[in-house]
């Protein structure tokens, strides 16, 4: 389109190839931008998820890796943004210069077109400052400039306030960068409205035929077969690619902020082990299925701050809960604010008030579809797996012959038994349970301890021909160490031949990138064969 064409002839002849090489990643920016804001409208995916007639399985695979694809683009933005900012420090130099240089070149007969009545310029630059000082006029005083350089920043503090540092360690930094995006949109909407890339105009090029017409350049005006060209700038499209994206996500805020402005009553805070607490919350209408999430906001510590939690609780229950472990300034806050800190029983109205968002659809839906399940939890990552089994000891308690679901496999990592004292009763119970209906092998569940000092191993070691599990009550021994994941896989493909097995992780990436290669590894190519299908949960 720009670097072939007559129509952009005199252009390239004052800025050369940087001029393709500026709109090419434009192009691709635009592209991006328009896919940037889909990832995260969460009640358009939950939507999507939901509706069996528009997503199979397989899609909605897909978009449960809705947080990488945000990812990938956005690094395509960073990447098209670079190249176009660079190319675009050659077209301002080139247009100053041949602006400024000495008549009687084409380029300095192009550049003073428009000074005159009649004529239109294709050079931009319409001042005769000089470099450096002519690039810095155009980049703060022209609206192309001044919006380059605003959305360039914002997309920097974006970009390096999203790595796993930051938002680990310093959420709000990230969380209050992160909406610099709206600076980001509307300097990238009007960015184009300058109109500095020019071409020539389709009447003047049946008029004036460039390639013949350069070479006479001195007697433009003076014959008919060559009149003085006319140019015209491009109009602005970026606006096109984004608009509809930019609407789709002000509705996902709407109904986000109209979900926040519901009545949640807090029922009952339980202080668990290891730094954790769990909300026991009501909400009118709230339906949610197994493995979802919520997002979180509580006015008493930010009133800007969400935050993502998986429910622990089961659809059969008659409230709502999560499980949070206090690990930085937010929570501690939340912890703070539910009286979490004073040793006496706090009253109930005296609990902050809560606003939820949600819930959202998540890879752990997905569980029931399946006859034969691994479920790897790593430490608080055990959440939607709470959720998973506390459904299956309630439909097992009243009736399980339609569940399709025949056999769990379970592993917990943790590196500090008090992570477990909250979690066991829960599993005594599914236990419990499975022996009283003589279905024991429903459920193959190998908790593993990663972390322990000498005087613990030392108790373990006394205690090991104990009937029940030292750390956790359960008949199942504590495992020391890390699973060995290619003899489970191997083991469970033994048992299974020919089924699809679902594999479903809440931990570090470390795990799930293991977990994703035994999958694939242990899969057979033959359809019929044993299938492993990995799926992640993802915030």
């Amino acid at each position: 389109v720009y670097d072939v064409p007559p129509k952009f002839f005199y252009t390239r002849v004052l800025l050369g190839r940087a001029l393709a090489l500026a709109r090419a990643p434009a192009a691709c920016l635009n592209f991006n931008c328009m896919l940037i804001l889909l990832p995260v409208c969460r009640n358009l995916l939950s939507f999507l998820r939901g509706s069996s007639a528009c997503c199979s399985t397989r899609i909605r695979r897909q978009l449960d890796r809705n947080l990488t694809f945000h990812k990938m683009v956005a690094w395509m933005i960073a990447l098209h943004t670079a190249i176009h900012t660079i190319a675009h420090l050659f077209n301002v130099e080139w247009s100053v210069q041949a602006r400024v240089e000495e008549k009687g070149t084409l380029a300095a007969v192009l550049s003073g077109l428009g000074d005159k009545a009649g004529e239109s310029y294709v050079n931009f630059y319409r001042q005769t400052i000089e470099n450096p000082i002519g690039g810095l006029y155009v980049a703060f005083t022209y609206l192309a400039g001044i919006t380059g350089v605003v959305i360039t920043l914002a997309l920097i503090l974006i970009i390096t306030s999203s790595t796993k540092t930051i938002r680990r360690s310093y959420f709000e930094v990230f969380w209050y960068t992160h909406h610099l995006f709206v600076i980001f949109f509307i300097g990238l909407v009007i960015h184009g409205a300058g109109r500095i890339v020019r071409g020539q105009t389709t009447e003047s090029l049946a008029e004036h035929n460039p390639e013949i017409c350069h070479k006479n350049f001195s007697h433009w005006g003076k014959t008919e077969a060559c009149p003085i060209p006319q140019f015209a700038g491009n109009p602005p499209m970026t606006w096109k690619w984004v608009v509809g994206p930019m609407f789709l996500y002000l509705c996902e805020r709407l109904v986000r902020f109209w979900r926040s402005q519901q009545k949640v009553v807090i029922t009952k805070v339980v202080i668990h082990p290891f730094k954790t607490i769990e909300l026991q919350m009501m909400k009118k209408g709230f339906k949610m299925e197994v493995g979802q999430y919520i997002f979180v906001k509580c006015p008493a510590v930010s009133k800007l701050e969400w935050h993502p939690f998986t429910l622990t609780s089961a659809p059969e229950e008659d409230y709502f809960s999560i499980h949070v472990r206090i690990v930085g300034d937010w929570t501690e806050g939340l912890f703070n604010a539910c009286g979490c800190d004073k040793q006496e029983f706090q009253e109930a109205w005296k609990l902050p008030k809560i606003a939820v968002d949600g819930p959202f659809g998540t890879a752990s839906e997905d569980v029931f579809s399946y006859e034969t399940v691994m479920l790897v939890g790593a430490g608080i990552g055990v959440t939607p797996f709470a959720s998973v089994l506390k459904s299956v000891w309630y439909k097992y308690c009243h009736d399980a012959t339609n569940l399709k679901l025949k056999k769990i496999y379970f592993y917990w990592l943790c590196r500090d038994t008090h992570a477990f004292e909250w979690f066991a009763d829960l599993l005594q119970s599914l236990e419990a349970q499975m022996q009283e209906r003589n279905n024991a092998e429903f459920l193959s569940y190998n908790i593993y301890l990663t972390g322990w000092d000498e005087t613990q191993a030392t108790h373990f070691a006394v205690h090991h021909e104990e009937e029940k599990d030292v750390i956790t009550g359960l008949k199942q021994k504590t495992l020391y160490g890390r699973p060995n994941w290619e003899n489970e896989f191997k083991t469970i493909a033994g048992n299974h031949p020919g089924s699809r097995i679902g594999v479903f992780l809440c931990g570090p990436e470390g795990l799930a990138d293991t977990l994703n290669k035994q999958s694939i590894s242990n899969s057979e190519a033959d359809p019929r064969g044993v299938h492993f299908i990995f799926n992640k949960e993802n915030f």
